[in-house]
């Protein structure tokens, strides 16, 4: 596959004032079987093959925007063609392009705003698509009460991970409640239908709500894991 994402969380700078993106209502579409991009998080990708090198390329030259989203199901036989994806999915900005001498490139996306496809085009070597962009409210924190629930459910799974120690440190960074969970949703070790189920929540308190169900789930399949050991 054309993706490799590095397994690091990544917070944000706190009290910025950042204009919004201007985001196009046609944009370039990213279709993976194993990747689900959260707004305001990171995503490293190594792009060679050829239809996605030219996407990479016409997004630097215009908008500078690309649609990340999941493919369905069954999609191997038509992978080479256009394979159903979720409707649902995160328009990134392209933060950096490193080409390669070979014409592969590593390429650096930031999520910004979940989009819905409308329409699919396919003139192009890769799929583009136009969509409409899929704001939350003007919710932006949680509870506190919430976001502490989270970090004690996550401490209580991650006890016997190798990776604590990095999650630890993350816990007392001062990033905003949406960076927390959307990184949090990013990182986590589950599969990506669920990861999919999170990005369609309607409202960050149901993501959360989400995230802590998911998060007790594999906290309880671990410990019966471990039962039969």
């Amino acid at each position: 596959m054309q993706a490799n994402h590095e397994r690091e969380p990544q917070g944000g700078s706190q009290g910025e004032i950042v204009p919004p993106f201007p985001i196009p209502s046609r944009i370039p579409v990213f279709p993976l079987p194993n990747v689900v991009l959260f707004p305001r998080t990171y995503l490293p990708l190594h792009i060679f093959e050829p239809r996605y090198r030219d996407m990479v390329s016409d997004a630097a030259g215009s908008g500078q925007c690309i649609g990340m989203a999941l493919l369905k199901e069954g999609w191997e036989p038509d992978y080479n063609g256009h394979p159903p994806v979720f409707p649902m999915g995160c328009v990134s900005r392209l933060v950096s392009v490193q080409t390669l001498a070979d014409g592969r490139s590593n390429i650096l996306l930031q999520g910004l705003e979940r989009f819905e496809i409308e329409r699919e085009w396919h003139d192009k070597p890769y799929r583009e698509a136009t969509i409409a962009v899929r704001r939350r409210g003007v919710e932006t924190a949680l509870d506190p009460a919430v976001r502490q629930r989270l970090c004690i459910l996550l401490e209580s799974y991650l006890q016997s991970h190798d990776d604590m120690p990095t999650w630890q440190e993350f816990f007392h960074k001062e990033v905003s409640d949406e960076i927390f969970v959307n990184t949090l949703s990013t990182y986590l070790e589950c599969t990506p239908l669920e990861k999919q189920f999170l990005l369609e929540a309607d409202s960050l308190h149901q993501q959360a709500r989400r995230l802590s169900d998911l998060i007790k789930f594999m906290t309880q399949d671990q410990s019966s894991t471990k039962g039969w050991d």
